[in-house]
């Protein structure tokens, strides 16, 4: 490109007249610069200053005559909110004979309600431009609602049909059992459910609630009927054994005026106290393998009964599981993945309930490189334990989770769900306000101690889904236990 004097423009005179035009100086390429007549060293990463506290809104409560607590967190940057019922009506309620009535009660609450049917019901959810589900857990069952403020009246009209009176209609139930079934029958090719339904029942055996699968086996399914979910319905969902949680653009007045008038006729009634489950005693030391053909990966998990939500290790275990296999740059992700290639992911957790649930490694690995994985495994679990956690490691993992807890509030959905905790679990209201003076209060010496406590590879169940035929003989080459094999729902082959 020329000037009219003949010069021909260059991309320096570009930037020049760039720099003119803007007001922006270019800082010479040194590796020290001045700013504010203070020295500036490029070759140094900068140090950030101390995060600001975090600020949550508080949690009012209230209670209705029949014995419905409400808790409410108040947000009003955007106009909408978030409804949960919470219950304690899980799956740890389930009988020993009938594993999935809860998961199955809480599904058919949606099938048909007061006067609407199941299409109506999710055709009105749509029209008000709301979300409406209902779920349960092992803890806890949960009917939720998400909806625009200015549909909110319409919404619980909606909510409280759900409900308070669904109406279990045998066609519906027959459907959704038929659904159900079909389910379960597609879960014999899936061989990471297959993982966790075997984990689970050969660390806490089918007479403990954890043990049980969570959705119930060909056989339960096949004996749901509509009397047994009214009868389950009719002995949990009552207000007094209930809490509701309304998060986002709504006042305590307001909200006890709205679900008085729409959950404050819920009858009262007896609901049984959950009884304790102990877990089974430890052993020693085993493999068990399910036997999947011709399996393009093996599923590993690795662990024991861990801990109780209420545990006053709680925090310390969280950090120990940041560094262990908690996030992307723990132990065993950068090991088995970054280091060695076996996995796309590799990870840790400690699945706290109200009764004490699993600790658990998992990975899918490469199928030959099954025995390999393993020996990495092991090596991380025993090093938590037996090396103590270096300073930055330590410091690393707080950052970790203290930076990303503000995330957890940003939406009045992520709020709800992380508000919903101190309900099912009884935990005390200003419990997060001091999440993160308590997780930066833990010590190098108290991550070695939990771990030492918590995780013990003399007694892990090793649970591995693979192809028996490619991956047994180097299981049994590493001798790290006797190999039993396992069906699906973990009962033994023989």
């Amino acid at each position: 490109m020329r000037r009219s004097d003949g010069r021909t423009v260059g991309p320096s005179d570009c930037i020049h007249v760039w720099m003119v035009i803007t007001g922006v100086l270019l800082p010479s390429l040194s590796p020290t610069v001045r700013l504010s007549g203070q020295a500036v060293d490029r070759t140094k990463a900068p140090a950030f200053p101390p995060p600001p506290a975090l600020k949550l809104p508080a949690v009012q409560t209230a209670t209705l005559p029949n014995g419905l607590e409400l808790a409410v967190v108040e947000m009003h940057k955007v106009p909408v909110v978030d409804v949960q019922i919470v219950l304690d009506a899980g799956a740890a309620r389930d009988p020993a004979d009938l594993p999935g009535l809860a998961t199955f009660t809480a599904t058919m609450l949606q099938q048909g309600a007061g006067r609407r049917g199941a299409l109506d019901i999710a055709d009105e959810a749509a029209f008000l431009g709301a979300q409406l589900n209902s779920a349960a857990s092992y803890d806890a069952a949960t009917v939720s609602l998400h909806v625009p403020k200015r549909r909110l009246e319409p919404a619980l009209d909606l909510l409280a049909d759900v409900v308070l009176r669904p109406a279990f209609a045998d066609s519906e139930v027959a459907r959704q059992r038929e659904l159900r079934r079909a389910q379960i029958v597609q879960l014999a090719d899936n061989p990471v459910a297959i993982a966790g339904i075997a984990f689970s029942a050969i660390v806490y055996g089918r007479s403990h609630p954890y043990g049980r699968p969570l959705n119930g086996t060909e056989t339960s399914t096949a004996s749901l009927s509509r009397d047994r979910v009214a009868e389950f319905y009719r002995a949990t969902y009552r207000p007094n054994a209930a809490r509701v949680l309304i998060t986002g653009d709504v006042t305590l007045a307001e909200v006890r005026r709205l679900l008085t008038a729409r959950l404050g006729g819920w009858e009262r009634g007896p609901v049984a106290t959950l009884a304790e489950a102990a877990a089974p005693a430890a052993a020693a030391r085993t493999v068990y393998l399910v036997d999947k053909p011709g399996a393009a990966q093996s599923v590993i998990r690795i662990g024991h009964v861990g801990v109780a939500r209420a545990t006053p290790d709680y925090f310390a275990l969280q950090v120990l599981n940041t560094i262990l296999g908690g996030a992307f740059t723990s132990r065993l992700n950068q090991n088995l993945r970054e280091t060695h290639g076996y996995t796309y992911g590799a990870f840790s957790q400690f699945s706290t309930g109200r009764l004490a649930g699993p600790f658990v490694a998992s990975a899918s690995v490469v199928t030959a490189k099954t025995d390999s994985s393993l020996i990495e495994f092991l090596k991380e679990l025993r090093r938590i334990r037996d090396e103590p956690v270096p300073d930055p490691e330590l410091a690393k993992a707080k950052a970790y989770i203290t930076l990303g807890l503000p995330a957890d509030f940003e939406t009045t959905g992520a709020a709800a769900a992380r508000f919903r905790e101190l309900l099912v679990y009884g935990l005390p209201l200003d419990y997060f306000a001091h999440y993160a003076d308590r997780i930066n209060a833990v010590t190098a010496a108290d991550v070695q101690r939990v771990a030492r406590q918590h995780i013990d590879p003399d007694h892990f169940d090793i649970v591995v889904v693979g192809d028996k035929s490619q991956i047994e003989a180097g299981i049994k080459a590493l001798s790290e236990g006797p190999i039993v094999y396992r069906d699906l729902w973990g009962q033994e082959v023989k």
